[in-house]
C-alpha cells in the first residue's frame, strides 16, 4: 500500500484490521447498507440537489437554466412576497412561542397533581397533539364561522359579537396561533416528564426553610426543568418556521386577506407547486434553512446563561 493511502484514516485503519475484524466491518456495513441507500437517495440527495436548483431556473418541463445568484438577489431586492412571508412568520413566532411554553408548563403543573383520576386527564390533554392536523384544522374552520361558528355563538351568549376570524386579516394570525395551541398538550407531556425527574428532596427542603408554593416554583422547578424548557424551544423555534398545514387550510393558498396568514413555507408552495419555479423555490428553502441553523445556534449559545445541568454542577 502506498504512502499516500495511508495516511487516509479509513484506509489505515482497514490495513490494520484482522481477517476476522474486516468481516466483521463488512457484516455491519451491510446490516446498515438499507439505511445508507435510503439516507443518501431520499434525504442527502434531494438536499444537495435542492442547493444546486437554486442557483438556476426551472419549470421541471423545461432544461435547468443556470442563472447563478440572480434568485437569491431578486428574492432580497425585488420580492415583497418574502418580505410579507418573513413578517407573517416571524410574528407568529414571536407570540405562539412563549404561549406554547406558559401553557404548557402550567398544563404540566397541572397534571402533575397526585389526584384520583388524573391519568384520565393526561389523556385527554394528549389526545388533540395526535389528531392529524390537517382535520384538527378543518375542525377549526368550523368552529370559527362567523356565522353559525361555535366559538362566535358561544361568545353570543355574553352578549359579544365574534369576529370574521378567517376573514379579517385583523384577526387571521390570532386565529391560527389559537389553532395551534389546541395541541399543546404534546408539550405537556414533556414538560409532565421533567417535572416528574425532580427530586422530591428539594422540595421536602425548601418547605422546611419557609419557602411558599410560588417561591419553590422559581426556584427549584423552572431551574430543574430549564433543561427541558430548551428542548422544547429548539424544537418550536424549528416547527414553528416549517407552520404550513394550518395556514394552508385556514388562510387558503394566498394567505387569506391581505396576506395576512402567508406563512414562509406556504409561499415556498405557491412559488414551487402553483407558479412551478423550482429554482426560486429552492432558493426560499435554503434561506429558511440558514436562518433556522443560525437562530437554533444561537439559542444553543445563550443555553449557557439559563439551562441548568445538575450533572455539571456535581462535576464542578
Amino acid at each position: 500500500m502506498s504512502a499516500v493511502a495511508r495516511r487516509i484514516p479509513f484506509i489505515r485503519q482497514w490495513a490494520d484490521m484482522t481477517p476476522a475484524e474486516r468481516r466483521e466491518a463488512v457484516a455491519g456495513y451491510l446490516f446498515i447498507s438499507p439505511w445508507l441507500i435510503g439516507f443518501i437517495l431520499f434525504f442527502a440527495g434531494p438536499i444537495l440537489a435542492s442547493f444546486v436548483i437554486s442557483f438556476t431556473k426551472w419549470n421541471i418541463v423545461s432544461p435547468p437554466e443556470w442563472v447563478g445568484l440572480n434568485n437569491y438577489r431578486r428574492i432580497f431586492t425585488l420580492d415583497p412576497n418574502f418580505k410579507k412571508a418573513v413578517t407573517v412568520t416571524l410574528t407568529y413566532a414571536i407570540f405562539y412561542l412563549p404561549l406554547e411554553v406558559v401553557c404548557g408548563i402550567t398544563i404540566a403543573v397541572v397534571l402533575n397533581q397526585k389526584l384520583r383520576g388524573i391519568g384520565v386527564f393526561r389523556t385527554i390533554y394528549y389526545m388533540p397533539y395526535i389528531v392529524p392536523k390537517v382535520a384538527a384544522s378543518l375542525v377549526w374552520v368550523w368552529m370559527l364561522n362567523p356565522r353559525y361558528g361555535v366559538v362566535n355563538t358561544v361568545l353570543s351568549w355574553f352578549g359579544i359579537q365574534g369576529p370574521n376570524w378567517l376573514g379579517n386579516p385583523h384577526y387571521v394570525l390570532p386565529s391560527i396561533i389559537i389553532m395551534a395551541l389546541w395541541g399543546v398538550g404534546g408539550s405537556a407531556v414533556i414538560y409532565l416528564a421533567g417535572l416528574q425527574n425532580i427530586p422530591q428532596q428539594l422540595y421536602e427542603a425548601a418547605m422546611v426553610d419557609g419557602a411558599n408554593r410560588i417561591q419553590q416554583f422559581f426556584k427549584i422547578t423552572l431551574p430543574m426543568l430549564s433543561p427541558t424548557i430548551f428542548f422544547q424551544v429548539v424544537l418550536g423555534l424549528i416547527g414553528t418556521f416549517q407552520t404550513f398545514t394550518p395556514a394552508f387550510i385556514a388562510a387558503g393558498r394566498t394567505g387569506g386577506p391581505l396576506q395576512s396568514g402567508l406563512f414562509y413555507m406556504l409561499y415556498i408552495y405557491n412559488v414551487s407547486f402553483r407558479s412551478m419555479r423550482m429554482g426560486y423555490g429552492s432558493a426560499l428553502a435554503w434561506i429558511m434553512s440558514l436562518f433556522i441553523l443560525v437562530v437554533t445556534i444561537l439559542v444553543f449559545r445563550s443555553s449557557r446563561y439559563w439551562v441548568y445541568y445538575e450533572a455539571e454542577r456535581k462535576q464542578k
